[in-house]
């Protein structure tokens, strides 16, 4: 009776028949000899990458991953883009920018150095590709705990979000302010602290009007109340002590009660000219 083989193609070497079984290429070997070895289904492309990832385990019922030359798995170029941004991501938050190269992305990638030329350009392109997607992930962990309440619940949700942050995607907010400090005016962590103020700017300005302040110095507190937040996470970045619920508790506790006790028109006590 013919032996019949399950259908494994590239793995096994059977290949199915026109109806539907399966047919074992496998011969027996004759004695004495060694037995034959199976032959691929099909022969594997090398990828255009000049990629090296490692070979993917065939999954019982499926076709088996596109193979390169010596059984590894060639990449979408999807798949290529988000490798060498992870891998971009690490490298910068570890480096920096300046002490970041191409050569170390693509021997990191397992690629040629023309590969993160061809998806981003360079060292530029993609630092910036990485620094954005951090900025709008922040942005959105902020904007998206404003889920409403009382005034000091808002600002508790915004402090505990940006600690959320830090704590969460690490290198992420390394990457934010190692190359571009909270204190300069112009720069990805300094606009990125703007767009935040400005989300604070209408929580503070409704609370400026029900008390009776100045609606119009809310941008200036805003950035003030943001920044204050923003440097002692730069601070708990490298001590991570005490836990971030209570760094965050702190924070709107001396940013809360200080707005409790505000001047309508703070004056300096000692003798300060402009």
């Amino acid at each position: 009776m013919r032996r019949r083989f399950q259908h494994d193609v590239g793995v096994n070497g059977s290949s199915a028949d026109s109806t539907g079984g399966h047919q074992s290429t496998r011969t027996d070997a004759a004695p004495g000899t060694a037995p034959a070895r199976p032959r691929a289904a099909a022969a594997a492309g090398a990828a255009p990458d000049g990629g090296t990832e490692g070979a993917a385990e065939a999954v019982p019922g499926t076709a088996p991953a596109p193979r390169r030359r010596g059984g590894r798995v060639r990449m979408t170029g999807k798949q290529r883009r988000e490798q060498l941004l992870e891998i971009g991501r690490t490298v910068f938050a570890e480096r920096g920018y300046d002490g970041t190269s191409v050569e170390e992305i693509a021997e990191r990638a397992g690629v040629s150095k023309p590969v993160v030329y061809e998806h981003f350009g360079g060292k530029e392109g993609l630092y910036a590709v990485v620094v954005d997607r951090e900025m709008q992930l922040l942005l959105d962990m902020v904007t998206g705990a404003l889920t409403g309440g009382h005034s000091r619940e808002l600002l508790e949700q915004a402090a505990f979000a940006l600690m959320d942050y830090i704590d969460t995607s690490t290198d992420g907010f390394r990457i934010l302010v190692r190359d571009s400090p909270v204190a300069q005016s112009t720069g990805t962590f300094a606009s990125l602290i703007s767009d935040i103020a400005t989300q604070v700017e209408d929580i503070l300005g409704l609370e400026f009007k029900s008390r009776g302040f100045d609606a119009r110095l809310a941008p200036m507190y805003s950035q003030m109340l943001v920044g204050m937040v923003a440097l002692t996470g730069q601070w708990w970045l490298e001590v991570r002590k005490p836990d971030k619920a209570t760094v965050a508790a702190h924070l709107v506790n001396l940013a809360w009660h200080g707005l409790e006790g505000l001047e309508r028109h703070p004056r300096l006590v000692g003798d300060r000219r402009a």
